[in-house]
This record gives C-alpha cells, sequence and structure tokens, in this order.
C-alpha cells in the first residue's frame, strides 16, 4: 500500500488522499502547475531562507561557445525521509540503476520548501586540484548553492539496501511527485519523492547541466542542476 497525491486529475483545488489507498503503478503520476501547492501540503515550514541573489549559479548559456552543446534525456529523481536528508540519483530510464548517487546535507523539507516557488537552481561545485577523476560523476564532495547560497554539501554514494528498496517502489513512475510509506529506524517519517525527465547538457569535461522537462501542457516549475569543476 502506498499512500499518493495525483496532481494530474484535479482540475481546482488539490486534493490530498490521506488514507492508505491501492495505486495501479503502470500509470504515471503527472506533474501541473499546482505542484508548489502540493509541496506547501505535505512540507513542514523549516527556517530555510530563499534567496534572491542568483550571482553564483552558473548560466545554462554559457556552456560552451557558438556551437549547441550536445544534449541528451535522462530520468532524475529526488527522495529522502521528511525529517532526513535528500538524496538525487540520475539513471538512463527509471528502470536502470543509478549512474549517480549524491547524498546532499539539506533537509529534505527545506529543499522541498524552496522548490514551491517554481525557480529552482542547484550548482554543485568543486575544486580541480582537488577532484582529478576524469569523470564528473566520480566527484566524491560537492559545495551545494541553492539560488546563488551556500547551503552545504553533496557526497557521492554507493546505492544501499535501502536505496534500492525505495528506488524499485518508484520503478514504474516515469515521472511524478509523491510520498511512500517509509520505516526508519530514526523516526525520519515518510518519504517524499519528485522524478522528472531532464535535458543533459555537456559543457566540456568540466561542466555538465541537467534541466527538468515539464510534461506537455504543465508550466511554472523550473529546476535546473549544474556540475562545475572550477
Amino acid at each position: 500500500m502506498r499512500t499518493m497525491i495525483d496532481l494530474g486529475s484535479q482540475r481546482d483545488s488539490l486534493y490530498i488522499i490521506d488514507t492508505a489507498t491501492a495505486v495501479d503503478c503502470t500509470k504515471d503520476v503527472r506533474f501541473r502547475p499546482s505542484f508548489r501547492s502540493f509541496i506547501e501540503c505535505v512540507v513542514p515550514c523549516c527556517g530555510f531562507q530563499l534567496s534572491s541573489d542568483t550571482s553564483d549559479v552558473p548560466d545554462s548559456d554559457s556552456t560552451g561557445g557558438g556551437s549547441t552543446p550536445p544534449t541528451t534525456t535522462v530520468t532524475g529523481t529526488f527522495y529522502g525521509h521528511r525529517r532526513g536528508h535528500v538524496r538525487f540519483c540520475l539513471h538512463d530510464s527509471s528502470r536502470t540503476s543509478p549512474i549517480l548517487l549524491l547524498e546532499f546535507t539539506i533537509p529534505t523539507a527545506c529543499l522541498a520548501r524552496e522548490m514551491r516557488h517554481g525557480l529552482l537552481r542547484v550548482a554543485l561545485e568543486c575544486d580541480r586540484n582537488r577532484a582529478r577523476c576524469s569523470s564528473l560523476f566520480g566527484v566524491p564532495v560537492w559545495s551545494v548553492y541553492c539560488n546563488g547560497r551556500k547551503v552545504g554539501f553533496a557526497i557521492r554514494r554507493r546505492m544501499s539496501e535501502g536505496d534500492a528498496a525505495i528506488l524499485k517502489l518508484m520503478r514504474a513512475i516515469s515521472v511524478g511527485t509523491g510520498v511512500l510509506p517509509g520505516a526508519s529506524k530514526m523516526g525520519e517519517g515518510d518519504i517524499l519523492y519528485l522524478r522528472a525527465s531532464f535535458e543533459r547538457v555537456i559543457g566540456s569535461i568540466n561542466s555538465e547541466s541537467f534541466h527538468m522537462i515539464n510534461p506537455v501542457g504543465c508550466t511554472g516549475q523550473q529546476l535546473s542542476i549544474f556540475l562545475v569543476r572550477s
């Protein structure tokens, strides 16, 4: 049994299903502009203030010269216990193992609160003199900036049994947001997740960016992630 919110069928107000219910996992849970309302409903307020200064965030148009950088489409998933730390992983598709798994020092609730404003730019930066691995996906530690303000760090992780169990529950979901019941020894609450398709833009060996693709007919949520080795 899972507790989920269907964002695709609501026309006016957002209706929250707060009882256990069976879910047909062969159908996607669709985004709508009411995504921000969803975040407000499921995430308690915290003291993480939004900064309007985005001067430290790399610009998506600065990835190269006059030529268009190569792009592909990947699946990105944010997930984490409500009172725990958020994790982010990238997959070639929703049914494959992650090609990158990062654990942020940011609480899940605080990152979700940032998302409700409709614009979120997450910049991950590292020093090329300290991170000498050839692939950006091999960098062990990143500094994290949300909308231009440093908020902590991200650490590359190997997928644990707990991660595998959570991702297995979401295997049939290609795009959507929701809440999964999660048993945590630390009492961290249910698991919040956001899964979407991202356009992957490779600027150089030292820079890549991922831009969330809203489903057809859905606008209002802008989410970009930048990996920069400076």
